[in-house]
């Protein structure tokens, strides 16, 4: 056949089976989604990225994949065609159709070189655009209306957000596109391969029957049993491979909380019980690997009997029709080389069946943790208002997450000269009244006023960001437009002049100022963000008396018009407050007294 027939044969072919693919893949990506719980899923994290109205360019990428795959399939036929015209000439000792056969060769196989880069640039592209957009929504959801806090409370559902962030979006691009992709070639190379196979089998005795195009009938049926049986070895990996994943983040946030309390672990001399703690999670990643070594073992072992065994199985049916002279070496070949193709096709997801177990672990992670995120955006917060700069609570009630309440209707307005101290015993639920105004505590209710966006909240072990002090000084307000000289002199009025030379330097701050001098930067935040509100809870807690006394006077002075409830045990912290809250911590009681000047 002449290249110009081969280029109009194959128009012909990849256009018919262009349009059959996709309206196969339609009705396939419907069913799948209607009944199958992993197709729910898939279309749960991509729908939006493959909807046109947000943008065409997915579809369009996925028909040029879908074009380059059908591709792929046309030349594995070509080059089957090749195999039978080669070999039949070296039988025929045709020396002129030979050479011939060796020019189209070097066709094909350019064709098939600048097919597969550019098969590999276009699906390696679509990947990282699908991750950047996966990674944006998942991050997004995650980020907005604090979810990233509130789902700590639902922790059971989506353990390790950071893994699901970072590994398993890419895991599930990655394998989503390496599976469809594969199935499309399998599905479209299964019916190609069947007609070239149905064209060379002859028929067959069995048991008195003649059984006609045999070989066909027989790659189907082995394949079949061998599938089922494959699955049967195999269903255990998708449970190792979930548990691989979740037992190796554990096993990774144990690392990491030694390494971010390494000081507290070192004082207490706590190597011993750390160490045997992280052997203990490690013990568990090994003895999970080991069960899914044992069974990949299996698994593996009996996919590479079935494929050692198909090898033959052609060339032991077709010898008697050779050796009669039935059919041309070149035919035998050919139909060892589309059994071959055919089983291997058919076999694809005996063959992947491992690869879709750790697909279906990850696509469980991303759809708990997406479920984890509505969850936690669906929790419903004590009302919220502005009006002004006033702060007031009226008929607040807070609750822990079990529903026990730790504050009943609790009524107050605070005001700029008479700041409020609470205190309470332990778990009396001080710090969680600040959380509820805060509007990250989901369990209460009441309502809440306050000057939303002009509002500042001091923890006892403030948060200090990677990047330069200056940064972190500022935090979270950005440092472009802060007036020369004001960093140095807020540094002077919370006694950290000290570090006037380190400002623009990056490091882990919170690893290397005391936890004293974290709080007083703190404080140099309140006095650059100048808000409306301030929020203390213990922000005092590892200064001493006088620095304690110094701060609060400043903030007084600086901030005079800011409204203040801290949160303490010390009783010297009743001079700087005009009120005290008390919450006696059994059935949500409280009392709110004045605060006598000394």
């Amino acid at each position: 056949m002449a290249w110009q027939d081969i280029l109009i044969d194959s128009g012909l072919w990849l256009a018919k089976a262009y349009v059959l693919t996709i309206l196969a893949g339609i009705a396939a990506v419907w069913c799948l989604r209607r009944f199958t719980r992993w197709g729910d899923q898939f279309w749960r994290l991509s729908a939006d990225f493959f909807s046109p109205r947000r943008n065409w360019r997915p579809l369009a990428g996925v028909a040029l994949i879908l074009l380059l795959t059908l591709g792929a399939v046309r030349l594995d036929v070509l080059f089957s065609n090749w195999y039978n015209t080669m070999y039949s000439a070296l039988q025929a000792l045709d020396s002129p159709g030979f050479w011939a056969a060796m020019l189209l060769f070097a066709l094909l196989a350019a064709v098939h070189v600048v097919r597969s880069l550019f098969d590999f640039y276009v699906q390696q592209a679509f990947v990282v655009h699908w991750r950047e957009w996966l990674n944006e929504r998942l991050l997004s959801r995650w980020m907005e209306q604090q979810a990233y806090y509130r789902s700590q409370s639902l922790n059971h559902l989506a353990d390790n957000p950071d893994q699901r962030i970072q590994q398993d979006i890419t895991s599930f691009a990655s394998t989503s596109m390496t599976l469809a992709v594969g199935l499309i070639n399998a599905v479209v190379s299964t019916i190609a391969f069947t007609l070239i196979l149905w064209n060379l089998s002859g028929p067959m005795t069995v048991l008195g029957y003649e059984i006609p195009r045999a070989m066909v009938f027989l790659v189907f049926i082995y394949v079949f049993l061998a599938t089922l049986l494959a699955i049967w070895i195999g269903k255990p990996l998708i449970r190792l491979n979930f548990l691989n994943e979740k037992l190796n983040a554990d096993y990774r946030y144990a690392l990491v909380r030694v390494r971010e309390y390494a000081e507290s672990i070192a004082f207490y001399r706590g190597e011993r019980v750390e160490g045997r703690t992280l052997r203990h999670w490690f013990a568990e990643v090994i003895g999970n690997a080991w069960d899914i070594i044992y069974r990949s073992l299996k698994f593996l072992g009996f996919n590479f009997v079935v494929t050692q065994t198909a090898v033959v199985f052609p060339f032991i049916i077709q010898a008697t029709r050779f050796f009669s002279k039935q059919i041309s070496l070149g035919d035998l070949i050919q139909t060892a080389q589309a059994f071959g193709q055919l089983q291997a096709n058919l076999s694809f997801f005996r063959n992947v069946y491992d690869s879709f177990a750790t697909y279906r672990a990850t696509l469980d992670r991303l759809t708990g943790f997406d479920a984890t995120i509505d969850a936690a955006r669906q929790m419903v917060l004590p009302d919220t208002r502005q009006d002004g700069a006033r702060l007031a609570l009226h008929g607040l009630t807070v609750r822990r997450p079990d529903g026990h309440a730790l504050l009943k209707n609790l009524d107050l307005e605070v005001e700029p000269a008479l700041p409020v101290l609470v205190r309470g015993p332990s778990g009396s639920g001080k710090t969680t009244l600040l959380r509820t105004i805060a509007g990250i505590w989901p369990y209460g209710s009441g309502e809440i006023i306050r000057p939303e966006s002009a509002s500042l909240f001091l923890a006892q072990k403030p948060y200090l960001p990677l990047g330069t002090l200056r940064q972190a000084l500022h935090y979270p307000q950005p440092v472009d437009q802060a007036p020369a000289g004001q960093d140095e002199a807020i540094l002077d009025l919370v006694q950290l002049g000290h570090l006037h030379d380190q400002l623009d330097i990056e490091d882990d701050w919170s690893r290397i100022l005391s936890l004293g001098e974290q709080q007083r930067l703190a404080f140099g935040r309140l006095l650059i963000a100048r808000p409306d509100a301030a929020f203390l809870d213990e922000a005092t807690s590892a200064m001493d008396e006088g620095l304690e006394d110094a701060m609060y006077r400043l903030l007084r002075e600086q901030l005079p018009g800011t409204r203040i409830i801290s949160v303490g045990h010390r009783s010297t912290l009743r001079r700087h407050h005009g009120a005290e809250l008390v919450l006696e911590g059994v059935g949500g009681g409280w009392q709110l007294q004045p605060i006598q000047a000394a």
